[in-house]
């Protein structure tokens, strides 16, 4: 197997300015902090990063500053197909491939409507993979607007045939991650959980790495679990039962949360979210966040990372 797409790579936010621009200079500087953290590639342009909130326009310009920054260090994914149009989406996913990232994600809901069924999601596949014979493409099963599973036969397929390399997973199922990854053993198809509770798990079964929303509090404790899983000591576990805790955050104020976590621990930038009010980051969510600051010190300190 000689795919490159492995580790840990976190799903990025987008920072705005306070009139609602998209901080550039802040998409920098936590590119650079991914990086300096340990990751071995960023997801940018995806739900995390307000992809159905951001222009065209603004898509292409954070995936080519984000790619910029990571100056080949890194390697770059991105998605930002969020058209309902058919045509349209195309002409997005063709757009985003002249950026020159590593991979385009398709978006496992934009390919069908909910209540279609499986022939027209394979059917709209096999036409993108028509009309742009030379892109690279990942696949990410986004749950926004809807959650659309893809099925292991069709997973199959894509690993046989070259189809994909890349498939962020967010089954949350141990028992459908092992079809999936007996399904693409020893194919160039790279597995990655969003799931923190199933990581350790599907890691040591297989699994080419994680991406997820937590990559944006502590990626660096994430690779040191991942650079380590193979041991499965009692360490190793204790970590992840850490990061599974941790991960309640995803379900709190998020990404208003990971805009303040990162600006109480050194990025400049505002709270600001076009997704989300950011009146939900209460002083309650608040204090969570800061609560997670000071666990993630200890465990820092415990596996020698500070």
């Amino acid at each position: 197997m000689n795919n490159p797409f492995y580790g840990v790579w976190p799903t990025m936010i987008t920072p705005f300015t306070d009139d609602d621009k998209v901080d550039y200079k802040a998409v920098k500087a936590l590119t650079e902090w991914y990086i300096n953290k340990g990751c071995d590639g960023i997801f940018a342009v995806c739900q995390s990063s307000e992809m159905f909130y951001l222009s065209e326009q603004e898509k292409i310009n954070i995936a080519k500053t984000v790619l910029d920054a990571a100056y080949g260090r890194v390697k770059v994914i991105a998605s930002g197909h969020t058209s309902d149009d058919m045509t349209k989406q195309i002409d997005e996913l063709g757009h985003m491939t002249e950026t020159g990232v590593d991979a385009v994600v398709l978006v496992s809901n934009r390919l069908a409507k909910q209540k279609e069924d499986e022939d027209i999601f394979i059917k709209n596949f096999n036409n993108i993979l028509k009309q742009l014979p030379n892109t690279v493409f990942g696949m990410y099963e986004c749950p926004y607007p809807y959650l659309r599973l893809i099925t292991t036969e069709f997973i199959s397929d894509c690993a046989k045939n070259n189809k994909l390399v890349f498939l962020k997973d967010v089954c949350c199922s141990l028992n459908t991650q092992k079809e999936r990854e007996a399904a693409t053993r020893g194919k160039d198809l790279a597995l990655f959980n969003a799931n923190t509770a199933t990581l350790l798990d599907s890691l040591i079964q297989g699994y080419a790495g994680y991406s997820g929303v937590m990559g944006n509090f502590h990626i660096d404790i994430y690779k040191w679990m991942y650079s380590r899983f193979r041991e499965q000591s009692e360490l190793t576990r204790e970590v992840s039962d850490f990061l599974t805790v941790a991960a309640v955050c995803e379900t709190r104020a998020y990404p208003v949360s990971a805009k303040y976590y990162q600006y109480l621990t050194g990025i400049p930038m505002s709270i600001n979210t076009r997704c989300k009010d950011k009146s939900i980051l209460n002083e309650n969510a608040q204090l969570e966040v800061k609560s997670l600051i000071n666990m993630e010190k200890a465990m820092r300190k415990r596996l020698e990372l500070l």
